[in-house]
Order: C-alpha cells, then structure tokens, then sequence
C-alpha cells in the first residue's frame, strides 16, 4: 500500500507528551497513522509519495462540536434584532426549506470549513432540531461525503409544545402537517439507520433533543424559581430518548442552561447527563450543576463569547470542555482558529485582563484532543498519533503574519486562520492540496447555495430582515 509522508515541517501532534517537533515528518499508511516524530527517524519506503513541508506546520485536523445546518444559507438575515432572530428563523426552517435546500447548505458549510481545516464537524438539522424528513440530514451528509470530510448528523425531538406543525415541498408546493413527539422520534430512528457509520465511518449521527429539559425555556437561564421540579412530559422525552440511543449505541447532543441540569438529575436513571453527551452553552449554571456535571462525567462545549458561561470553574473541576463556532448565522463563521482566539481574548476580559489564564497550547487542545474527547472518539482522532485516524492540516506559516518563524503553538493560536490553511487530509485522502478542492466545483456548488438560500427568503417572506448597514448610527435603530 502507498504511503505519503509529509517531511521537514513543524509538527505539533497534541500528543501526550505535548511534543512540538521542529523538523519533523508524518508518515500516512491507508487511512491510519504509521509514524510521527523527527524527520530523520521516520523511515519511508521506495514508492512513498513525498510532500515538502518546508516552513509549514502540521497540526491535528480541527473539530468543531457544534454547529448548525443550514446556518450557511441565512446568514446576515435578521441579525440586528437578536432578541427575534430565532422567533423569525426558525419558521423559516419549519415551513419554508426544502430537501435541495439542505443539500446545497451541505456544500456551502462544508467547503467553508474544509477550507478552514475543519475535519470533523457537527451539524444540527436546523436552529430548533427537525426531524421529521430524514431525507434533510441525508441531503446534508451527502455534500459532505463528497468533500471526504467528518460529520456527526445530529437530529432529534424539536422542543416542546408538541405537536409542532411543519410544511414540505416535495412536489413543490406547500403541504403543511402536524408532527408529534412519537413521529420526530421515527424521523431520527431513520437518519440513524440511513447514516450513522456511512462512507466508511466518516458520517455520524447523534440524538438530539432540542434541550434536556422540555418544559424549561430552551435560550435561556431559568431561575430556581422557574425550574422546580421535572413534568411527566420532562420524564416521557428523557426516556425516549435514553431508550432509542441505547437501542443503537448512538451518542447524545443537546444544549443546556441554568436549571436544566439540576431537573434533569432528578430523574437520574434517564438523565440526559453523562459521559456519552456533550452539553452546549451552559450558561449561568450554579455551583451544584457544576457538581452534577463533575459526578456524571458530562462533556461541556463552549461558544465563544457566549453569556454567563462559568468556564474556568467548569474547568477546575476537570469537566472536559472544548471550543465550538455554534456557526455560522446569525454572524458566526466556521473558523475555529479565528473562533479559538475569540475564546481567549473573551476569557481575558472576564478575567481582569489576566492573561495567564488560557496559554496558547491550552486553546489548542480545546479545538482537537479536547473536542475529540466531548465527542468520545478521542481514540481515533484529535491528536497525530501512531494507529490513529489520519485527519491532519498543513498550514504555510511563510507569511508576513506569520513571521518569524518561532513559538509555533503561539503563532497558531495569535495569529493564523483558517485562511492560511493550504492542505487538508481527512481518513488518509488528500481533500485538499494547496488550496485546490477537487470533488466539489466550487464555482457550482457556490451559484447552488446562492439559489437555494434566495428561494427559501422568497418562500419565508424574509426580505423585510434584510437591513441596511446603519450607516452614522452609534446605536442601531430602525424606522
């Protein structure tokens, strides 16, 4: 079998012993990892493609635990009235989005994160989770499987009333229908058993329930005395959805905030806590939750700036936490270099402007080993490692931001973006060389996404959120 190997870089592998190797190589056998260390002591063989990577750096491929599908496509739209933005998108996502739809914001997420290095993505069916077309997460996963790139479908019960009503376009007109609780369920039951471990692994596919506790408000922080006690329909959704992972040995995703947590726990049989769920948000979580995530050994991910977010408490209580881009709309993008340093630079500011909180190679394991962990395939990716899965990024560090060339991890971390990406491996295939992305023509697959995203405004009617820039105004209003 034909190896590559990537010689004379820097490569930093997140391993565990945190190595940063100044001339170094990495040696790729089919889609697993042979050998990383110093150049001279990695040994080819005759046939070894060889790639130069003289003044380039080599780090893990980048993971991002959570994200949105569809976000792409509606991006901008209603962003100036942030308390409404939800109220107003996601009927849209509801009513207005069709099977297309969701395949051409595929393509659009995923070139934009494969060109940032992105490996591994998560990708949420919608803002609310729908489920009720599993064609949606199969439409999405398909772009990605032809870019050669991670994801982890998730999908799940919308949030609570229930039931909720939906619109589809198959024969190209309008046919609205009430969906309850027992049918979102059946919707996910079927993207797993279309999706979950397709394209040779690379696709995933996560339960996930809007929230873990229904009857709570699902944005925001709920005083103690607004969560009080768990509801038969609190009860009924954390045991469905307990029983459906188990019967196909599928990981959880839901997000989380103050209140959430500590209900959950009162049913602690089926709670949706535990090491094989990773909680987004978190915000304004007590002390005690913070226990209950420490006891139940429940993964945390973390948008940056994110609200009320009790970070470094979290942290201190060794709760595994990574960095997500909870992207891309209203105003987010897929960057997770870009995204990392927002984490640091917020984190700073909460902090007094302490600075010795979250040293670069901190930041760093928080959008690799630590998100890989969150995601529980920490075995297999996250780090350039011997057996691992080979999902690697070069970056050309030959550029005036990113000279001199010393202090890689530093550099990486206060300086790159995804920009300076110039080739991806994902599962030992090259999905990108030197900026060039063969799979996919991007002119295409751009012109398609822009279609799509144009139809689906004119089907929601939301060309009233389109605003204009504010121009002179220190303080947004509106006429």
């Amino acid at each position: 079998m034909t190896a590559t190997v990537f010689r004379h870089a820097t490569v930093i592998p997140v391993d565990p012993e945190r190595r940063i190797i100044e001339d170094g190589a990495v040696r790729v056998i089919g889609n697993r990892i042979d050998q990383v260390g110093p150049d001279a002591d990695v040994v080819g063989q005759p046939g070894d493609r060889v790639i130069d990577c003289r003044r380039k750096l080599i780090i893990p491929g980048l993971i991002d635990a959570h994200g949105h599908a569809g976000h792409c496509l509606i991006r901008s739209l209603a962003s100036d009235t942030s308390p409404a933005w939800m109220k107003i998108v996601t009927p849209a996502y509801y009513h207005a989005t069709t099977r297309e739809f969701w395949y051409a914001d595929g393509l659009v997420s995923g070139l934009e994160r494969l060109r940032a290095g992105v490996t591994t993505g998560v990708s949420i069916i919608s803002s609310m989770p729908r489920s009720d077309d599993p064609q949606f997460a199969v439409n999405h996963a398909r772009a990605y499987s032809q870019m050669g790139l991670r994801e982890i479908i998730c999908t799940g019960p919308a949030g609570m009333p229930w039931p909720r009503d939906v619109t589809r376009w198959e024969d190209g007109s309008p046919r609205r229908r009430s969906i309850s609780f027992a049918e979102m369920m059946e919707g996910a039951e079927a993207a797993i058993q279309t999706l979950d471990g397709s394209d040779d692994g690379r696709i995933r596919v996560y339960l996930t329930p809007f929230t873990i506790v229904p009857s709570l408000d699902p944005s925001n922080i709920s005083t103690p005395d607004q969560a009080v006690t768990l509801t038969p329909d609190d009860r009924m959704h954390a045991r469905a959805i307990r029983e459906l992972a188990r019967r196909y040995g599928i990981r959880l995703h839901s997000d989380a905030f103050a209140g959430h947590i500590r209900l959950a726990f009162q049913d602690k049989e089926n709670a949706l806590l535990g090491p094989d769920i990773h909680l987004q948000h978190c915000w304004g979580i007590s002390p005690a939750e913070i226990d209950i995530l420490a006891e139940t050994g429940t993964h945390v991910t973390h948008a940056p700036p994110g609200r009320s977010t009790p970070v470094i408490e979290m942290m201190a209580r060794r709760i595994n936490l990574a960095i997500t881009t909870d992207g891309t709309a209203p105003s987010r993008h897929f960057d997770m270099l870009q995204t990392a340093r927002l984490f640091q630079s917020v984190q700073h500011v909460l902090r007094n402007h302490d600075r010795f909180f979250f040293p670069p190679g901190k930041v760093l394991e928080m959008i690799t080993i630590d998100a890989a962990n969150a995601l529980g395939l920490g075995h297999e990716i996250g780090s350039l490692e011997s057996g691992k899965k080979a999902d690697l990024v070069v970056l050309d560090m030959a550029q005036p931001h990113l000279t001199p060339d010393w202090m890689p991890v530093h550099r990486l971390i206060h300086q790159a973006s995804g920009a300076d990406v110039e080739t991806v491996m994902v599962d030992g295939r090259l999905v990108m060389e030197n900026r060039k992305i063969t799979a996919v023509d991007i002119g295409d697959a751009l012109a398609q996404g822009q279609r799509e995203a144009a139809a689906l405004v004119e089907r929601a009617g939301l060309w009233a959120h389109m605003h204009d820039p504010g121009w002179g105004q220190l303080y947004r209003t509106f006429e």
